[in-house]
């Protein structure tokens, strides 16, 4: 993909972390590109470095405790080797959504000020009115019902659905062309994580953004995802198209991801059913 068409073009990227047990290579050289209306996935286990990935990509690891090197452009700017590059594309070209919303969000402050103070960041031109304004369409977009009602709520007042549709609406204060999805369905129960999936793709659709996804959870990679590139050790060791590596996984580590994935098996009226790993329908 060439860098005019990809929003999102790393090369290389290696992060180190300073612990006080020493120095970790937590991201050791990847690359990947992500383009216009796409969605690419990073998977893997718990430690594998796909979060750190996303955290560095967005320059959001703290300074002094994380050393970046290679290469992340993101629309063209390199925020690695200009460091200053990165708070002016966070939030417009690309934004961030968490995957906690009861720590991401302020409990002591109503959804319509951290709302409308990340449209205003992002929009200083408007007034408190137009900035009102823009959040209900914003809440409507994402499906909260009777949006102008909500805007005085605060979080405890949502079920954790509606607080990652917020997260959502608030990623997209700033029209962004790039959104980075850091498990942001890891905290919801089934029915909620399809909707909020659904939601995803429903709004990719109509605007083009571009997404990056970081999953633990393949169920979720392969109905989002057009590539994966599934992580170990800070490394990448499998990458193809998302039907291809969940129905033809090459790589060991792969088949045991997929074989980790609960798959309901023939119905027992005694109870004494087993359940059959997922890698023997994807491999087939």
């Amino acid at each position: 993909m060439s860098e005019e068409t990809s929003l999102l073009d790393v090369d290389e990227l290696q992060i180190e972390l300073i612990t006080a047990n020493g120095v970790v290579r937590a991201v050791d050289g990847v690359s990947f590109t992500v383009g216009r209306g796409e969605t690419v996935t990073l998977i893997g286990e718990s430690g594998s470095g796909k979060s750190t990935t996303a955290m560095g990509v967005l320059r959001l690891l703290p300074e002094g405790l994380a050393v970046c090197s290679g290469s992340v452009r993101i629309a063209g700017r390199d925020v690695i080797a200009d460091p200053g590059a990165a708070p002016a594309v966070r939030g417009r070209t690309v934004s961030l959504i968490p995957q906690a919303p009861m720590t991401a969000l302020s409990p002591v402050h109503s959804i319509g000020r951290q709302l409308g103070g990340a449209i205003r960041l992002c929009h200083p031109e408007l007034s408190r009115a137009e900035a009102r304004d823009r959040g209900t369409e914003l809440l409507a977009q994402v499906r909260i019902s009777k949006p102008e009602t909500r805007w005085k709520a605060y979080p405890h007042q949502f079920s954790g659905g509606m607080l990652q549709r917020i997260l959502i609406a608030i990623a997209l204060a700033g029209e962004p062309q790039l959104l980075v999805a850091d498990e942001p369905t890891s905290a919801l129960d089934a029915t909620v994580q399809a909707s909020v999936l659904d939601l995803l793709m429903e709004l990719q659709e109509r605007t083009g953004v571009g997404m990056l996804m970081i999953t633990h959870d393949l169920g979720v990679a392969r109905l989002v995802s057009d590539r994966i590139h599934v992580m170990k050790d800070g490394r990448f060791v499998e990458s193809g198209p998302a039907e291809q590596i969940v129905r033809r996984p090459a790589e060991p580590y792969t088949r045991d991801l997929l074989a980790a994935v609960p798959r309901l098996g023939a119905w027992d009226e005694d109870g004494e059913g087993h359940t059959e790993p997922a890698v023997q329908g994807a491999a087939s």
